[in-house]
């Protein structure tokens, strides 16, 4: 039989979440019933301290980081993106998912990530298990490395470009869904 989250979730709209996002029907279930456990207010939204509750996120070192990317200050809430006349790209695409990576080290949304935004962003990471020297000195080669146009920061191009090689739909996916 079925689970509770496919009971819930109409075909048309198993449909248009397939469409938007790029998931499969067996995730979309499982991210459904995920979120119905996750949303203890049960008014099917997720607020702030639901995503505090998930255990991967409140180990993470950039866990804040991680849910302060869903809830931006001072954009509309109610999360209905531009409708692309081609059609919106999936949500789990490669180019979405470098987007909000490099919105993580973008601390100050200049569209820009500078040595102190990714000095910042490495300490987050390791603490104190490395010297402010040593991480400066990988701010500094990492800068170096993929700054092409000379302006000591990192384009959200150069950081795409850096990025090139890596299987990001792999290394940025909910494990829980494969």
């Amino acid at each position: 039989m079925g689970s509770r989250a496919s009971t819930l979730l109409r075909d048309e709209e198993l449909e248009e979440i397939k469409k938007e996002t790029g998931f499969s029907h067996s995730q979309i279930t499982r991210l459904y019933s995920r979120f119905t456990s996750l949303d203890k207010g049960e008014n099917g939204t997720l607020r702030r301290e639901d995503f505090q509750r998930i255990p991967e996120l409140a180990i993470n070192p950039l866990g804040d980081r991680i849910i302060n990317a869903f809830f931006p200050e001072g954009e509309d809430q109610d999360n209905e993106k531009s409708k692309d006349v081609n059609g919106p790209e999936p949500l789990n695409s490669r180019s979405n998912k470098l987007h909000f990576a490099f919105r993580l080290y973008d601390l100050d949304k200049d569209e820009k990530i500078s040595r102190d935004e990714l000095l910042q962003v490495l300490r987050m990471m390791v603490g104190v298990n490395i010297s402010d020297e040593q991480l400066g000195s990988i701010a500094d080669r990492t800068i170096q490395e993929a700054d092409q146009d000379g302006d000591s920061a990192i384009s959200f191009t150069e950081f795409v470009k850096v990025l090139e090689k890596v299987d990001v739909e792999q290394k940025m996916s909910i494990r829980f869904l494969h």
